[in-house]
């Protein structure tokens, strides 16, 4: 039966980011803080028509195709920007965001990700019982600017118009600049792979009424997952009327020890294929972090192709996402059951249970993610010493219309929880997310040949920051943010 269409969406309501991702080889964001409430909420008019919206994200996605499909040399010169704010942003600017906060005092947009990524994420936490994250995550955050661009300096220089629209580094600023990250995509056939090596963003979710390429793969997800005040937001009914055509944007300032990852590979290469064929030490390595992920390097879904990578399955979009673990319940021979892709998305490990259990619908626990890699590539020093000497991972930002339904839930619910996916009877334990868990980390089901065989780990993601915000509307910006012009 075909899914009725959802109401259409007003394209040029919604931030672009949200539904469409910013185009970008690199990025900056933003963090700062309101340092004169009335000039802020005055200078906003003058930042909104800044702001790319998901129209203006399509009109730039049309202009590159065009641009590659003529072969013109180098890059469209763009830039997107986009804003959101944190809970105590909206406290400073004196705005009632309680529609925001769907499960009142402890809801993670209140109460903020420094509290939640110890009472919650299960991040290290230092002996004054903080997280053990940058000083800089430690403060209060009022809010996040995006600005992305095909160059350093377009977005540099994008940068420099917001600085002026705000007054930075004059005798009348209405921002603090907190700090700055920039992140980069990785270059050459490195691109779109994060640091670790591995194809990433394959697998978002396809949006009812939006999306108009639809291929195999997860159901489709109403666009009140991802969007406030539409059918499939848990609080639709509830959500003022600034709050509406919104997302809660979740960040976390992820560190790679990529030197320790490789090498992790290196000395635990898997003998033999779950066909008994024999492997190199190079091939048992690669085999290892596809099973430790779920997919090769290329994007392949070790599900489709459990032993060998398959760069044209990766290449794919009709197959690369076409999986459900399908007859999977208690086998880890193709997939293992804390493999990071399952642990996220478990697909028939909830929707297809064993006999007697009630399929668990998944399309409200998706979320949209975005990001970008930051730090230098991995340098020949460290690659001999197998240990991180420069700072490098993952922008990570994903959105939703419930932190609790989204991101919080797969944190603490799926990644952290060692007996997640539930129904599987087989004696050993799944284990930790081995990218993104925080605890003890192991996992079982590595060697397919010898499931129950349980493989300890280091942490090779190492969070040192984030925060929970809200990326509104235009309406919502221009009638209860900001000030009347």
């Amino acid at each position: 039966m075909t899914t009725p269409a959802p109401a259409p969406l007003d394209l040029n309501n919604i931030q672009g980011d949200i539904l469409s991702g910013l185009p970008k080889k690199t990025q900056f964001y933003v963090f700062f803080d309101i340092t004169d409430v009335a000039k802020f909420r005055k200078d906003l008019n003058k930042f909104i028509p800044l702001i790319k919206t998901v129209a203006g994200v399509l009109k730039d996605r049309d202009d590159i195709a065009d641009h590659k499909k003529k072969k013109l040399p180098g890059l469209i010169p763009l830039t997107g920007v986009n804003i959101s704010f944190s809970h105590q942003g909206f406290i400073k600017l004196g705005i009632d965001d309680s529609s925001l906060a769907a499960n009142g005092d402890q809801d993670p947009f209140k109460i903020g990700q420094k509290q939640d990524a110890i009472t919650n994420l299960g991040d290290p936490k230092k002996s004054d019982g903080t997280p053990d994250w940058d000083a800089h995550f430690l403060q209060d955050l009022h809010g996040l600017i995006l600005i992305s661009g095909e160059s350093h300096a377009s977005i540099q220089k994008k940068k420099l118009e917001i600085e002026l629209v705000f007054g930075v580094n004059t005798p009348f600023p209405s921002i603090k600049e907190i700090i700055s990250i920039q992140g980069d995509v990785r270059p050459g056939d490195e691109s779109g792979h994060e640091h670790f090596g591995f194809l990433d963003g394959i697998s978002n979710p396809v949006v009812n009424g939006f999306d108009t390429v639809i291929n195999p793969g997860p159901k489709l997800v109403d666009p009140g997952v991802l969007l406030t005040g539409h059918p499939g937001d848990v609080a639709q009914t509830t959500r003022a009327a600034w709050a509406t055509d919104g997302s809660f944007l979740a960040f976390r300032y992820l560190f790679q020890q990529v030197p320790e990852f490789d090498d992790f590979l290196t000395k635990n290469p898997i003998a033999k294929d779950g066909n008994g064929k024999a492997l190199t030490p190079v091939q048992g390595s690669d085999l290892l972090g596809a099973r430790m992920v779920g997919r090769w390097k290329s994007g392949a879904p070790i599900d489709v192709s459990p032993f060998q990578d398959d760069p044209a399955l990766a290449k794919d979009p009709k197959r690369n996402n076409d999986f459900a673990f399908a007859g999977e319940i208690n086998s880890q021979l193709r997939c293992p059951f804390a493999a990071h892709v399952r642990k996220t998305n478990p697909r028939n490990d909830l929707e297809a249970p064993p006999p007697g259990i009630n399929p668990i619908p998944i399309e409200g626990r998706r979320i949209m993610r975005r990001g970008v890699q930051f730090g230098p590539e991995v340098t020949a020093e460290e690659k001999h010493a197998a240990k991180t000497q420069h700072g490098r991972g993952l922008l990570f930002a994903c959105y939703q219309s419930s932190l609790v339904n989204g991101f919080q839930f797969l944190q603490q619910s799926w990644a952290n929880n060692t007996n997640f996916p539930p129904f599987e009877t087989q004696p050993e334990a799944p284990g930790l997310d081995p990218l993104i868990g925080q605890g003890v980390r192991a996992m079982s089901g590595l060697d397919p040949l010898a499931e129950q065989k349980v493989l300890s780990m280091p942490a090779f993601i190492i969070p040192r920051g984030g925060e929970y915000f809200f990326s509104p509307s235009l309406k919502g910006l221009k009638s209860t943010i900001a000030s009347a012009a």
